[in-house]
């Protein structure tokens, strides 16, 4: 499909899902058009005539989140980077890893995470939610889960927004995303397996 018949709002749709997985950090070029070719499957687009080219950011506030998450491994904490594509899909994935870390004799005592919506809306808006609960589906544990996670975040200087329920997410402000691709570690519930296996306890 060339330029001049493509349709201007797929154009624009793909533009703006490549710069998305581009300035996420979390895919290579080749997974970016693994997904483009999976989304719009039907749509018989050559993607050779769009740019995909890797972002080159800093990694210095990707770095302190990320250290952030390994301190909530050490305290029992299940810590996801880029879980699902929205809450919904985020909270099916933590407790599908809870259900492979119970089976090989590990027992977190809750979660967070944030999703691939979030990585977007950190992207545009400069603000990152994080989403927390516990695999009980207790009030009470949840809102201790979000408590830890909510200070371990204050103690290392983010500036937050939290109303201290179950019912919000922990908002990290002001926080500009800036993560690079890695292709040497492991994300996702892959990687939040590997590190919990390693960290905690």
């Amino acid at each position: 499909m060339s330029d001049d018949i493509m349709n201007p709002d797929l154009a624009e749709e793909i533009e703006y899902m490549i710069n998305a997985l581009s300035k996420s950090g979390f895919f290579s070029t080749e997974e970016i058009l693994e997904i483009l070719e999976d989304e719009f499957i039907g749509e018989n687009v050559d993607f050779s005539q769009f740019n995909i080219s890797l972002n080159d950011f800093d990694n210095i506030n990707f770095n302190r989140l990320d250290d952030v998450f390994n301190s909530l491994t050490s305290k029992n904490i299940v810590a996801i980077h880029n879980c699902g594509y929205d809450i919904k899909e985020g909270v099916n994935d933590a407790f599908e890893l809870y259900v492979h870390l119970v089976n090989n004799k590990y027992f977190p005592d809750g979660f967070c995470f944030y999703t691939f919506e979030d990585v977007e809306q950190a992207i545009l808006e400069e603000k990152l939610n994080i989403t927390f609960g516990d695999f009980e589906r207790n009030e009470n544990k949840a809102l201790e889960i979000g408590k830890m996670v909510y200070d371990s975040f204050k103690s290392e200087g983010f500036e937050l927004n939290w109303d201290e329920t179950i019912d919000n997410q922990i908002e990290l402000v002001s926080f500009k995303w800036d993560k690079s691709y890695d292709g040497e570690k492991e994300f996702e519930i892959e990687g939040a397996y590997e590190n919990f296996t390693k960290r905690s306890g």
